[in-house]
């Protein structure tokens, strides 16, 4: 049998239709990381006014949590089906989001457009980090914060997230990943800085519990082994 391809992001418009149905476990998954994200990432940033981009947003689960806390969300993605489906979803719940398709390497905004800029499950899957990074940095305004989370690169992170995660447990799609991707702290730190970015503090992401449907709930751990999450701010020289 053929092995899948891997960093297969062909996966997010396969299910634009069934994003917010919670039919899929998988989706579900993903969901029910971001209550487990933004109890962290609230410490950092007040939401209320803030004009965010959600860099790599699929079907919109963090976007709608952004824009219900008070922020003027756009999100991204180059899903094309996948941003279809957040646009109906945030239109039925009278949500005022723009969502655009393009990429993170090529953003569509003006220099300094957002105060901050979230960005998970995504620079694990991107093809040019420091481009990215770059251009994170051109479209955050100075002094503007990055909110990020990704995937560390080892042995025990491909256990977990390739042998466990997407061939065992089934919480993702066979082939989403590609381990060769997976970042370093020290590597993300350094595409940080090289964009003008002044990196912040970095902890550790991952299972907290479970809840009604058996589904794994998510929260901060001391550990960044496997999942991490941090924030970067804008320095005023980049």
């Amino acid at each position: 049998m053929a092995q899948p391809s891997r960093n297969n992001l062909d996966i997010y418009d396969d299910v634009a239709a069934q994003w917010w149905s919670d039919d899929l476990r998988w989706v579900r998954t993903l969901k029910n990381l971001v209550p487990g994200r933004l109890s962290w990432f609230d410490r950092h940033i007040d939401w209320a006014g803030c004009g965010v981009l959600d860099l790599g947003c699929a079907g919109g689960f963090m976007a709608e949590a952004l824009a219900r806390r008070g922020a003027q969300v756009t999100g991204i993605d180059p899903a094309r089906q996948a941003i279809d489906a957040a646009r109906r979803h945030a239109t039925h719940n009278d949500l005022s989001i723009r969502y655009d398709v393009g990429r993170g390497e090529e953003l569509p905004y003006d220099d300094g457009a957002f105060d901050a800029v979230v960005c998970v499950d995504v620079l694990e899957h991107v093809q040019d980090l420091d481009r990215v990074m770059a251009e994170i940095a051109r479209v955050l305004r100075p002094d503007g914060t990055l909110l990020f989370d990704t995937i560390n690169r080892n042995p025990i992170a491909r256990l977990a997230t390739i042998t466990v995660a997407e061939d065992f447990l089934r919480l993702l799609p066979k082939g989403t990943h590609d381990p060769a991707m997976f970042i370093k702290p020290a590597e993300l730190r350094a595409a940080m800085r090289t964009a003008g970015l002044v990196p912040g503090r970095f902890t550790g992401l991952g299972p907290r519990g479970i809840d009604r449907r058996l589904d794994l709930t998510f929260g901060q751990l001391p550990l960044q082994t496997v999942l991490y999450m941090g924030t970067a701010v804008k320095g005023p020289a980049a």
